[in-house]
């Protein structure tokens, strides 16, 4: 008998028993230790074993800790439903987002299901929720402060500097004159008129910076002018909005100017400091890093350090935190990579996890069943009148007095109208300090729904009365039209973009003029950042660009961000004339986990769209497709030919291998044909299922092949490949349907074969 292999079994076992009876000696012992001691027995509350339990939950359930948990989770959830529904409908995310926070709030959950409202949002839970949300807030904030580009701002300020002043100085002065009609009605006690019109004013005066840049990069206005100045615009708005609002603050707290005077002073010292000794101390720290691609745990350390250190600074001095938090993102050193390797640190967990805390607390401060009477909604009409009128009115003037055109102008004021979230942080603020009341707070709420809301459709309607100019896209489009071959190519990586371009120059390169090639990259918006926009589309294509040099091939280059890739991508591909679409074999980032084929998850969290059809009976939960859901939602809606490429170093196509499983794989032989025509490609064909020597049809086109093209095409009977045979190929061609079959068969040739490219017919 051979004790070798049952060695470690003998160990653990012997282990496990001497140990066991160990313990079960020193409590034995142990026991002996309780004489003479005053121990009390545990009394029986007479409650059998399942009461004492179903007690202990919900004592559980009920503890802060676990609570704060539910709420996370309750909110996280709400929140990306709604922010799913909003990008569906063509709107920011962030507009879902807030609304959830009013869903779940006492205007309609709290109203329909009070108890559970209150099971769940508990009076006494809410300054958890808040202190983690100003967290949220103040990483928000660091962010914000990061992506504003300093550099770009210094160069074209002056271009830019009277419209964001007046989109500023205009609605701040309606605001004031609102708040001299509604001070009476709508001020708290004992806030002063100058207080109560300040915060009014600032209010109707605040542009959201990261919202419209995002807006601005999904409608591909980043690389116009006029998105150049309305970045501009809005990242200099952005910084006089808080800094007036910074003083604004002081003014309230001393309850007036005069006392706030040595408060604005400490401020002015400490905009000094971190401009003149903090910023120049992180710049020289970071360059220590230049050249590493990682930034180190110490240095993490120092910069967090230096975010808390100056938001309770902005606090202490009475200013507010979140104004510490944007100065301290606004003097990060300006090197792009140093900036991006943090935000990516800070954002995830800032926007994702503890900013849609902040809107569910907002929503649960927004009362809109306050709003019972018509009078009140009245009110609310011409604050929303005030703030339009300010923002998109003032701006859209100011524009057209420089002389730009009407298209432009009113570009800029439907832009620089968009107040979203930073407009909630205004108005927190306010609420916080006793400047504005429950009433005034849910109409001041509404208003900044509705401001931010109107951007999408007030921008389609403005290029639908202006729509004698194209757009980009339109342009490139339009151009191809006259183009008898057109291959689009749409890639995430710089080296899939040049390898999906190698590719389609074998399909196309005796064609000469005959032929368009365009290369595509749609980008999730959310991972944008306006300051980096341009340096992010230049290393996307720059593989692309210097192998269509290489190959000395013309190609088109379409760079497009979205907050919906799948559609953006379908809809591009659909409209625009197409023959063929390119695409790189992706995987899920939980392919093959039950976690992930049960919610649906992709790349992104949670895929809602997944879990509709299922539940709709249009899809199954449990995905069996061979390809990853982007994948996938493309083959499904494209009405072209797609091309996916599976990539096993895919350099060249001179040796193609094409297996014919049944007769619907016919179509393979057209692309076949062009791979000859164009790259002198040798074909071998297996008649896998025996069809072709029985279809006439398909023997002629073979024949016809090997007319134009002699010892080009080979025709292939054996049964039985083998290892070395795939491994002499370059390429091999099959249907997405024969594709499935090897999957669901796991089949043996899949860990041999060549580079792939799966095609599949609309």
């Amino acid at each position: 008998m051979n004790l070798g292999k049952y060695k470690n079994i003998i160990f653990y076992i012997s282990t496990i028993a001497f140990f066991s009876c160990l313990m079960y000696w020193f409590f034995a012992e142990g026991k002996t230790l309780e004489i003479g001691e005053n121990i009390t027995p545990v009394k029986s509350t007479g409650s059998t074993m399942w009461e004492n339990f179903t007690d202990s939950f919900l004592t559980n359930l009920h503890h802060p800790l676990a609570l704060l948990l539910a709420q996370i989770v309750t909110i996280i959830l709400v929140a990306k439903l709604f922010g799913w529904v909003c990008i569906k409908l063509k709107q920011p995310s962030v507009i879902g987002e807030m609304i959830a926070g009013i869903v779940l709030g006492p205007s309609l959950f709290g109203l329909y299901f009070p108890e559970l409202s209150a099971f769940i949002f508990p009076k006494e839970s809410l300054p958890n929720l808040q202190f983690l949300s100003q967290i949220g807030l103040i990483l928000f904030m660091y962010i914000v402060g990061m992506e504003l580009d300093l550099s770009v701002l210094r160069k074209k300020a002056h271009d830019a500097v009277v419209i964001s002043h007046a989109s500023i100085i205009i609605p701040f002065a309606l605001g004031v004159g609102l708040s001299y009609f509604i001070y009476k009605e709508f001020a708290p006690d004992g806030i002063q008129f100058s207080s109560f019109a300040l915060f009014i004013a600032i209010a109707m005066s605040i542009t959201a910076f990261p919202v419209l840049a995002r807006i601005v990069q999904e409608r591909n206005l980043h690389k116009t002018k006029i998105g150049t100045v309305v970045i501009t615009c809005a990242a200099a708005d952005d910084i006089t909005a808080w800094c007036i609002l910074a003083a604004v603050i002081a003014i309230v707290k001393a309850g007036s100017f005069s006392g706030s005077v040595f408060v604005i002073l400490m401020a002015i010292l400490y905009v000094f400091i971190m401009i003149k000794a903090v910023r120049p101390f992180l710049t020289k720290i970071a360059e220590s890093q230049k050249g590493k691609g990682f930034i180190s745990k110490g240095l993490v350390a120092i910069f967090f350090l230096v975010l808390i250190i100056s938001s309770y600074a902005t606090e202490v001095i009475g200013i507010h935190a979140l104004f510490g938090a944007f100065m301290a993102g606004a003097i990060m050193p300006e090197n792009i990579k140093f900036r991006n390797l943090f935000i990516e640190k800070v954002e995830d967990v800032a926007l994702v996890l503890l900013l849609p805390l902040f809107f569910v607390f907002t929503g649960l401060r927004t009362q809109i069943g306050l709003l019972n009477d018509i009078h009140l909604w009245k009110i609310g009409g011409l604050i929303i009148l005030t703030a339009v009128t300010g923002k998109f009115v003032g701006s859209a003037l100011t524009a057209k007095f420089l002389k730009m055109s009407w298209k432009d102008s009113l570009t800029i004021g439907a832009l620089m109208n968009t107040r979203g979230l930073t407009e909630l942080i205004v108005l927190n603020i306010g609420y916080d300090l006793g400047v504005l009341g429950p009433e005034l707070f849910a109409l001041l709420v509404i208003m900044a729904l509705f401001t931010t809301f109107m951007t999408g459709p007030c921008l389609d309607f403005i290029n639908y009365v202006f729509k004698g100019k194209k757009s980009m896209v339109e342009d490139d489009e339009q151009e191809q039209n006259d183009a008898k071959y057109r291959v689009l190519l749409s890639f995430e990586t710089a080296k899939a973009g040049s390898k999906l371009l190698r590719l389609a120059d074998n399909f196309t390169r005796k064609m000469n003029g005959n032929k368009s090639v365009t290369a595509m990259t749609i980008a999730p918006v959310d991972e944008l950042h306006a300051f980096d926009i341009e340096n992010f589309e230049k290393e996307q294509f720059k593989n692309v660009i210097e192998t269509s040099q290489e190959l000395q091939l013309e190609v088109t280059t379409l760079f497009k961000a979205s907050t919906d890739v799948e559609s953006d991508l379908t809809n591009i591909t659909n409209k625009g004339n197409y023959d063929l679409l390119l695409i790189m074999f992706g995987k899920s980032m939980y392919e093959g986990s039950l976690l992930g084929r049960l919610l649906g998850f992709t790349t992104k969290i949670i895929n809602p769209e997944k879990l509709l059809n299922t539940v709709k009976g249009k899809g199954n939960i449990f995905n069996t497709s061979p390809f990853d859901d982007l994948t996938l939602q493309v083959l499904d809606k494209a009405t072209i030919p797609v091309g996916v490429l599976v990539d096993k170093e895919f350099t060249a196509a001179d040796k193609i291998f094409v297996p014919i499983f049944n007769l619907s794989d016919f179509h393979l032989l057209e692309y076949a044909k062009r791979l000859i025509n164009n790259n002198n490609s040798q074909i071998i064909i297996l008649d896998a299922a025996g069809q072709i020597r029985n279809n006439i049809e398909v023997k002629e086109l073979i024949r016809s092949i090997e007319q134009v093209a002699p010892n080009h095409i080979t025709l292939y009977n054996e049964k039985k490949i083998e290892k070395e045979f795939l491994n002499s190929q370059d390429l091999m061609l099959i249907s997405s349907k024969s594709w499935k079959s090897l999957i669901d068969t796991k089949s043996l040739w899949l860990s041999d074969i060549p580079s792939t490219l799966i095609i599949s017919n609309p």
